[in-house]
């Protein structure tokens, strides 16, 4: 059986350093951190006080008020970007077959403020249950997709993949897989996190995983510095429309980029860290460029993890040098999450837009904050310390791993018809 080509049509994004896929990326390239100080809740007394949040975000700007009160805040960031990506790609549902459009979605935790919300209600009560009518479905990370169907009539396959921190990675890789075995013509595909709040940033802070830097926010995400000391907790959304090449170009789609590969591991190693020789995440790697058919040489920019932990970071980098060899030293490599924090589930697909950018601009975006070498990294791999490179990106790798030792990897090429 040949599979069939499949091209990425529409953009979405909402993020800490902005809320259109134009803002995010201009933020991106001139290397803006959306770090600060938390504006959501008091967290005067948490050992972390500041996130990287959405910002200047009113959601009834987007969505009807009662339409708004029914959604957990994730799902409304889901429904804002992939309703811009949906206009952006031009795909008219009147003039399409309903049935073969999808929704995949990734979540790596899903309503937690309704969960929070609910829970306070009911114990600072008498006991009596009184509960939301709409606490389930506004909880539940699967409800994300199932909304953005409803609004565009989407009857083809329709789910949520939960990997922690690799969610909407998977979800990418899911809605590939399906376009290019035939079973749907085109996906709406991504993913959202909406978990600053006291349980996200509690819950995190408990595990030692985020950044403590309360002085300098806005420095906080730094990795590959010798000095990083956590992740930053992030926000928002991030939607792709990725479509069968023929059907794309049936319709006169514009195209951003070629999505060829994907690739899955697993740790098989420790519940929150990587394993310490990076196998996973080198053999995740190695799964995608074999899916896409290509050899290492011809990878330009690999959009890392790079969380800013100690001991990610490390892993990491020995899994590029593992798998490019001495073509490790011809990529660029960046992490974006020190600008936009870490949004968890959705970091895989605002990540996966920086890369197709990237391959359409021919514009690497920075890691920025980098201060001071890290000796156990090799400071010779070009990590784009500080500053956006222009440079061909003819093809680039996204990595995005979770908690439980989940791995995804996806490459996007420059479109050639």
């Amino acid at each position: 059986m040949e599979l069939k080509r499949v091209v990425v049509t529409g953009l979405g994004a909402l993020t800490p350093i902005g809320n259109t896929v134009e803002e995010y990326w201009t933020g991106l390239i001139s290397g803006k951190s959306g770090a600060a100080q938390i504006q959501q809740f008091d967290a005067s007394k948490f050992k972390t006080n500041f996130a990287c949040e959405v910002k200047n975000f009113t959601v009834t700007d987007h969505l009807d008020r009662k339409e708004a009160r029914k959604l957990d805040q994730f799902s409304q960031y889901a429904m804002v970007s992939a309703t811009e990506a949906m206009a952006d790609s031009g795909l008219d549902t009147a003039e399409c077959n309903k049935d073969r459009i999808g929704v995949i979605w990734g979540s790596g935790i899903g309503g937690l403020k309704t969960f929070q919300d609910e829970a306070q209600n009911f114990f600072s009560g008498d006991g009596t249950p009184r509960f939301n009518p709409f606490f389930i479905p506004k909880m539940i990370a699967d409800i994300a997709a199932g909304h953005i169907s409803i609004k565009y009539g989407l009857r083809g396959p329709n789910y949520v993949t939960v990997s922690a921190c690799a969610s909407s990675t998977n979800a990418i890789i899911d809605a590939f897989n399906l376009i290019r075995l035939g079973k749907a013509d085109a996906i709406v595909t991504g993913g959202s996190e909406a978990a600053v709040n006291e349980m996200g940033m509690g819950g995190f802070n408990a595990l030692k995983a985020l950044s403590t830097r309360n002085d300098s926010p806005e420095t906080a995400s730094r990795p590959f510095d010798k000095d990083r000391d956590g992740f930053v907790l992030g926000e928002g959304s991030g939607a792709l429309i990725l479509e069968d090449y023929d059907h794309a170009m049936k319709r006169g789609a514009k195209i951003y980029a070629e999505l060829v590969g994907g690739g899955m591991s697993g740790d098989a190693y420790h519940m929150t860290a990587p394993h310490p020789e990076g196998i996973g995440a080198r053999n995740v790697m190695l799964s995608a460029l074999e899916d896409a058919h290509m050899d290492a040489t011809e990878i330009d920019y690999v959009n890392v993890h790079g969380t800013s932990t100690p001991l990610g970071d490390i892993a990491e980098t020995k899994a590029i040098k593992a798998v490019f060899g001495d073509h490790a030293y011809n990529l660029n490599i960046s992490s974006t999450k020190s600008m936009t924090g870490h949004l968890l589930g959705a970091a895989g697909a605002i990540e996966a837009i920086a890369c197709i950018l990237a391959v359409k601009n021919d514009i690497v975006p920075p890691t920025i904050n980098h201060v001071t070498d890290d000796p156990e990294i090799d400071n010779k791999l070009n990590f784009t310390f500080n500053e956006a490179q222009k440079r061909t990106v003819n093809a680039a790798l996204s990595n995005t791993f979770g908690f439980g030792g989940h791995n995804t990897s996806a490459i996007f090429k420059k479109f050639k018809g």
